[in-house]
């Protein structure tokens, strides 16, 4: 997600607090927390899934997905 896209979704946060938003404003600001949203969940997982640990012999394992439901 790119500078342009964080600044708008401050701006409209800002905006709510002064005043109620339009209905396309609140739209808008609920489609960029979407994308926001999802850009940071991919993010995560890259991280995660580069992480490796490392037992007492030197042996490098990755991370296993867990179910938790």
């Amino acid at each position: 997600m790119d500078q342009k896209k964080i600044d708008r979704i401050n701006e409209l946060a800002r905006k709510a607090k002064e005043q109620e938003l339009t209905p396309e404003e609140a739209e808008e600001r609920a489609q960029l927390r979407a994308e926001y949203v999802a850009a940071f969940k991919r993010n995560l997982v890259a991280s995660l899934e580069s992480i490796r640990v490392v037992d007492d012999d030197g042996n490098k394992t990755p991370l296993k997905k867990r179910n938790l439901q």
